[in-house]
């Protein structure tokens, strides 16, 4: 059997609840939710790391930001690192990339910083060279190109091409867009003309956004109105595909580097280990993939390279500490980890611990240059059963003592395993009163209830 073509639907700053699988009921996403279901629909799927530079530099290679050293934006990957364009380039697959990379701190990109891509179409900074109707890339050369139309169609254009340029060959394709990240500049969220004025008139809040505002009243719209046209951006692709010929024989992913909480969680949209601004849309159509279901076992960024390297018949390298998913699609009782580990290190130095009900987080002073502390602080304590939107932070109340303290070890576990034996202390949150706390686990279940579609 033919190899199978690769490719990955790479998003940016996308929350996993602008999905319909995921209970948004404004039918913005209804190529991703019809493959999803299709497919396999990874439910619980996280960034490791919310942080551009980071996260993408743990998806290209399987490894934690400390792994890497690309703890905060700003550090290129080493270009020693293996990475999956090198495992797939090596295996006789045409490689190329389309879009935002922003892992080598600078514009044009050399090529010793590109992760072993050899096609590139593609921008370091994508938000400071381009904008929305201004889709500005630079080739292999570093000759500046420019794409007509709204960026998101100018990337897709240029994908569907190379598709079509590459059907005699296996191909490993990465379109990475800057949507429906905020665009700095102009602090704002720049959909499509109209898409906007769309999807403010009838706007659904996830349940965080509307107790918590932050940002979301004035940029919800234009965010929803991005999400709406990578969506059909997504659907086009797949179209192409098709009309290639080339559905059968190729696998595709479609995910995000981390989520959007909207300045609920600190003073900007991201660089918080809250379920807002780390849990994304992932689902994986084609060979091995379709027919899959929901998949509810925890996936997490670094287990996207061994999982695409695993799905296409190769061998993903020693190094890589991320795990396909691949067995538990294909057996449910297949043996998969119960925990996930996160790591922020820009404006935060802090940890985090999910498992299915609970999220444990500690934090530290932050230091620019410092990856990691040697001494975190308890700081939030979430039960995701009662309380998904993570609104009551239980960190500190004694009759959950028990569970921190169980969860701290387990945590302190992930510290040791992935950075290199480090053994910081974790402190106990100072006690606190329940009666403090404006809501209680049953007004939760109320709003939840309230706001689900």
């Amino acid at each position: 059997m033919a190899k199978p073509n690769v490719i990955i639907f790479f998003t940016d700053q996308q929350r996993h609840d602008t999905t319909g699988v995921h209970g948004n009921p404004m039918g913005l996403t209804p190529n991703f939710d019809r493959l999803a279901r299709a497919g396999t629909h990874l439910y619980h799927s996280f960034a490791c790391q919310p942080l551009c530079g980071p996260a993408r530099a743990a998806m290209q290679t399987g490894l934690f930001a400390t792994q890497t050293g690309v703890f905060r934006n700003e550090i290129p990957l080493p270009d020693d690192m293996e990475t999956m364009a090198k495992v797939f380039g090596r295996n006789g697959y045409a490689t190329s990339y389309i879009g935002k990379w922003h892992l080598a701190g600078k514009d044009p990109v050399p090529k010793h910083l590109r992760g072993g891509y050899q096609s590139w179409l593609a921008a370091n900074h994508l938000e400071f060279v381009s904008d929305a109707y201004d889709a500005v890339l630079f080739d292999e050369d570093n000759n500046r190109k420019k794409l007509p139309g709204y960026r998101i169609d100018a990337l897709t254009d240029a994908a569907i091409r190379y598709c079509d340029a590459h059907q005699q060959e296996p191909f490993f394709l990465f379109v990475s867009f800057l949507e429906p990240h905020h665009q700095n500049h102009i602090d704002d969220y720049p959909p499509p003309d109209g898409y906007r004025e769309a999807y403010t008139a009838t706007q659904w809040t996830p349940p965080d956004l509307a107790t918590l505002k932050g940002t979301s009243t004035w940029h919800l719209g234009g965010y929803y109105g991005m999400v709406k046209r990578l969506d059909e951006a997504f659907g086009r692709l797949m179209d192409a595909l098709k009309s290639l010929g080339m559905l059968d024989n190729t696998i595709v992913m479609f995910t995000s580097d981390h989520a959007c909480h909207f300045k609920t969680r600190n003073d900007e949209y991201k660089r918080s280990c809250h379920e807002s601004a780390v849990r994304v849309p992932t689902m994986i159509t084609g060979p091995g993939f379709d027919a899959g279901g929901q998949v509810r076992a925890l996936f997490s960024t670094v287990d996207v390279a061994p999982t695409l390297i695993d799905a296409a018949g190769l061998e993903a390298p020693e190094e890589m500490v991320g795990q396909s998913i691949v067995p538990v699609i294909r057996d449910a009782r297949a043996l998969w980890r119960q925990d996930l580990f996160f790591q922020i290190s820009e404006t935060e130095t802090g940890r985090a611990l999910r498992t299915h009900r609970w999220k444990y987080g500690v934090t530290s002073e932050y230091r620019q240059d410092a990856p990691r502390s040697d001494v975190y602080r308890e700081s939030y304590l979430y039960d995701l059963d009662s309380d998904p939107y993570e609104m009551v932070n239980l960190a500190g109340m004694s009759a959950f003592r028990e569970v921190a303290d169980g969860l701290k070890q387990r945590l302190l576990a992930w510290i040791a395993e992935i950075e290199d034996d480090h053994r910081p202390e974790i402190l106990n949150a100072a006690e606190r009163d329940s009666r403090q706390y404006r809501m209680r686990p049953s007004d939760l279940l109320d709003l939840q209830q309230k706001w689900t579609p």
